[in-house]
């Protein structure tokens, strides 16, 4: 019983057994075909992405493959490019030298040509010299009168029936150009001056300066007239100090010079130390300042012109065109106004008005130099334009804006016509100021022309001349000598009213420094 539980049992465990032998056979072979299956997808899939990368490896190479050979095609065009140019040149030169060869050899064979043909006409010219002088020895014997008494008779003739024919013609012309010009010029001018804005002249050779009250004069005045006679000396300017209430009257024929005794006086006044030291010290500054507003008064009138690109130098001349004045016209509205007028009649002629207006701007520039050149202003203005890198066209019109040089440009007519037209006009002008003032500075340089002398002042309307002389050049006893020299020279060299009184004047200073 116990034996067959035993059998059993290891029937059982046999059986068992065998089942898992079985079991593990079929697990194994299953894992087996799993693990190729899985083997087998790693497999392609890896030849999957081998072949990708291999297509993008491809692709990259491609690419850069590409944009290398257009690179090289690129350099390769510039490369041609510079050949073919090259050689184009190269044969243009070829071209060149060859027809420079050509016409050698032509010039070669006409100059040859042209000898023989001189030597002929030389050789003819001998021969008709000959008959020529045969014949007028004939003609001689049988007139009875000589070559030149023969050629003057037939000059005289010949002259007076030119001279008639000249005049007829002339005669002619000008009836013709009167009946088909005259309409037209009448009406640009016409036109020109209504377009263009003119003030009269003011004639004005005193400033007055208003003061708060009466005893700033006596404080103007100084202890025994010094400040009085400092402003004077270091201006140029007569302090007229009277009876007028709550005014100083500031008389000199210069306006720089009134102008810049009004300002200092203005900055004395407003400050409140008024001394000799102080005087001068102001009046040195007000030049600075003055000198600095003209630059500025040029640079606003070319602006406000249009006018660009001027030297600076001719920019700082304009505006001393302000302080100046022409036959009593203000130099400066002169030369704008006849600036307007030469653009506006310029542009009714076709011309360029731009050039027209720069021209008639300068066309008085040489009436406001540094120096006092012994020139005519209108040359002066000229040479100083020239010397500025002005156009030619605009040089021209400068110098012969009086018929001092022959004119080459349409523009100079434009600018003497207009010129005339600023000065002719009702109000323009007044010459006797004009002359007057000529009078002044011909005076104050009569005196310049002595050795010693340092400054010159025409005061009291030219009734007074001040000469102020270095103290180490002249002495006392030839500052006397001077003041009596230069009366006979200008009783001699001059013509004036009345008479002029003549005033040396010699100051020695001492100046220390405390410390």
């Amino acid at each position: 019983m116990e034996l067959n539980i035993v059998i059993l049992t290891i029937t059982a465990i046999a059986s068992l057994l065998v089942g898992f032998l079985l079991t593990s056979t079929l697990l194994k072979k299953s894992i087996e075909r799993k693990s190729e299956h899985i083997i087998k997808d790693a497999q392609a899939e890896a030849e999957v992405i081998k072949k990708d990368k291999i297509l993008q490896a491809k692709e990259k190479f491609l690419q850069l493959k590409a944009e290398h050979e257009k690179q090289i095609n690129e350099k390769n065009n510039l490369i041609n490019g510079a050949e073919n140019r090259a050689k184009q040149k190269e044969t243009a030169l070829s071209q060149r030298m060859e027809e420079l060869q050509r016409k050698q050899k032509e010039l070669n064979v006409l100059k040859d040509n042209l000898t023989v043909q001189l030597d002929i006409v030389s050789k003819k010219q001998t021969d008709l010299e000959k008959a020529h002088k045969q014949q007028i020895e004939q003609l001689e014997t049988i007139s009875g009168l000589s070559a030149a008494e023969a050629k003057a008779q037939i000059i005289e003739s010949l002259k007076a029936e030119a001279k008639s024919e000249a005049l007829t013609f002339i005669k002619d012309s000008m009836e013709e150009a009167k009946m088909t010009a005259n309409l037209e010029a009448k009406k640009i001018v016409i036109e020109t001056i209504q377009r263009t804005a003119t003030e009269h002249a003011v004639e004005n050779s005193v400033s007055v300066f208003n003061i708060e009250n009466d005893e700033m004069k006596g404080r103007i005045i100084g202890r025994e007239g010094r400040n009085i006679r400092a402003l004077e000396a270091a201006t140029g300017i007569e302090i007229i100090v009277d009876d007028t209430p709550d005014a100083i009257l500031l008389s000199g024929f210069d306006p720089v010079r009134r102008e810049i005794a009004r300002l200092s006086l203005h900055k004395l006044v407003t400050d409140g130390r008024i001394h000799p030291a102080r005087i001068e010290e102001v009046v040195a500054k007000t030049k600075k300042q003055l000198e600095q507003e003209i630059i500025e008064i040029g640079k606003r009138t070319t602006i406000d012109l249009g006018i660009h690109g001027m030297h600076h130098e001719l920019v700082r001349m304009i505006g001393k065109m302000k302080y100046r004045s022409s036959y009593g016209q203000n130099l400066l509205q002169h030369s704008k106004e006849v600036a307007n007028l030469c653009s506006t009649m310029a542009a009714e002629l076709g011309l360029n008005p731009k050039v027209a207006k720069r021209a008639g701007l300068l066309h008085d520039i040489g009436k406001v130099p540094d120096n006092e050149p012994d020139l005519p202003h209108a040359i002066l203005g000229m040479k100083m334009a020239e010397k500025f890198k002005e156009n030619i066209e605009i040089c021209n019109a400068i110098g012969a804006h009086h018929d001092e040089v022959e004119m080459n440009s349409l523009i100079s007519p434009i600018v003497q016509v207009c010129d005339a037209i600023s000065g002719a006009r009702p109000g323009a002008r007044r010459e006797v100021v004009e002359a007057y003032i000529k009078r002044l500075q011909d005076l104050e340089q009569l005196a310049l022309s002595y050795n010693g002398v340092v400054k010159t002042y025409a005061i009291q309307a030219g009734r007074e001349l001040r000469v102020i002389v270095g103290a180490e050049k002249v002495t006392d006893e030839e500052a006397n000598s001077l003041a009596y020299d230069l009366s006979k020279k200008i009783q001699t060299e001059m013509t004036y009213p009345g008479q002029i009184k003549i005033t040396v004047i010699r100051e020695t200073r001492a100046v220390s420094y405390a410390k």
